[in-house]
């Protein structure tokens, strides 16, 4: 004789509740796509500071079909990212939305942030085949959504804190950038900090790397834009084997929990790091305990983690898969582990905390 549990009860309510929440999840999903459609064709760049238009004008603004632009309004509308004059059948992007969605001098820039998701999930197959084995999916793997959209999202970031904020922040290491250090900037990808920091101390020399050499090719073009060629290199190479010794500065932008084996990174930093030399670490501002990542922030990098971080170490040697919602403690284990004895918190943003590690 068997027996089954009673099956609860269901409330009506809380399960029609959760079915229009799911809804609001799939236009959102969708919407990814119309944000980085709307990047792609001008239509948010067109849209801010020019007043109410109808879909008729916004089309005449940037060359695309009036059909799409119509659909394409009306699902921004939907979804609160333009405002709607039913009277007028005019549409408008507030000022607070277009720096959103079009100043990419402003930390609050977010198209990046579309773009790397959009192209997180158009490889969500290969993740979701790998997640059946444990194998892993290398960096490189990705298409370039995953790389330029990256770059997109973290650099409006970088500009804004990294010179003004998260190095004045290290014990000493501003005064030793202007009378001239060498820096090595590990896992670097197009450069974006690399150049930054050579642009703001011209008297420094810098050394970018990353396994990922359709990033450095990127980086080298990048360079010699910015004009600073002359004393900013970029190398193919692991995190713990990249080139040189005696650095006054290393420094891991958004990466180290992405690497295989990060403390035989944190190793290696230590063996090439001068005396007195510093370690700056940025990494997703996480809490230690999965309870303090239960927020918008801490999804969004979740999703991340499992479309792109995990499996990116995975991937590698060791495969130790910190995750970007690692935490501070397991940072902090990671860092000390490898010999670096003094550690802490320096600075945070919403989406960042940067630490600072030394001998």
């Amino acid at each position: 004789m068997t027996t089954t549990e009673p099956q609860a009860a269901i409330d009506m309510d809380k399960l029609m509740g959760f079915v229009f929440q799911a809804v609001g999840e799939v236009g959102a999903t969708l919407n990814t796509a119309l944000v980085v459609m709307g990047d792609r064709l001008g239509l948010y760049r067109a849209l801010a500071g020019a007043g109410p238009l109808t879909p008729a004008g916004l089309a005449e603004r940037t060359g695309a079909a009036e059909r799409y632009v119509r659909e394409w309004l009306n699902a921004q509308a939907a979804g609160g990212y333009v405002s709607y004059d039913p009277d007028s059948g005019r549409y408008s992007l507030s000022p607070e939305h277009a720096v959103a969605l079009t100043d990419e001098s402003s930390p609050a820039y977010l198209q990046g942030l579309f773009q790397t998701a959009l192209g997180s999930v158009l490889d969500s197959a290969r993740i979701t085949t790998a997640a059946k084995t444990g194998a892993g999916v290398g960096w490189h793997e990705h298409n370039t959504d995953v790389f330029d959209g990256c770059e997109r999202f973290f650099r409006p970031g970088y500009n804004a804190h990294l010179v003004a904020e998260w190095l004045p922040a290290l014990d000493g290491v501003v005064a030793k950038l202007q009378q001239g250090a060498t820096v090595a900037d590990v896992g670097c990808g197009h450069g974006a900090s690399t150049i930054l920091m050579a642009e703001a101390f011209p008297a420094s020399v810098f050394v970018g790397s990353d396994y990922h050499e359709g990033s450095i090719i990127t980086a080298r073009e990048r360079a010699v834009e910015a004009g600073v060629s002359d004393r900013v290199t970029f190398e193919v190479a692991a995190a713990s084997s990249y080139s040189g010794t005696g650095y006054d500065l290393v420094t891991m932008f958004d990466c180290l929990h992405d690497m295989g084996d990060p403390a035989g990174a944190a190793r290696h930093v230590r063996q090439s790091l001068t005396a007195d030399g510093t370690w700056l670490i940025v990494e997703p501002a996480a809490g230690d305990r999965v309870e303090d990542n239960l927020n918008p922030v801490g999804r969004t990098y979740y999703g991340f983690s499992t479309l792109l971080c995990t499996p990116a170490s995975l991937s590698q040697d060791v495969g130790l898969a910190l995750g970007a919602q690692a935490g501070e403690a397991r940072i902090r284990d990671v860092v000390t582990t490898a010999g670096l004895s003094r550690f802490r918190r320096v600075s945070e943003t919403p989406f960042n905390i940067v630490y600072e590690a030394r001998p």
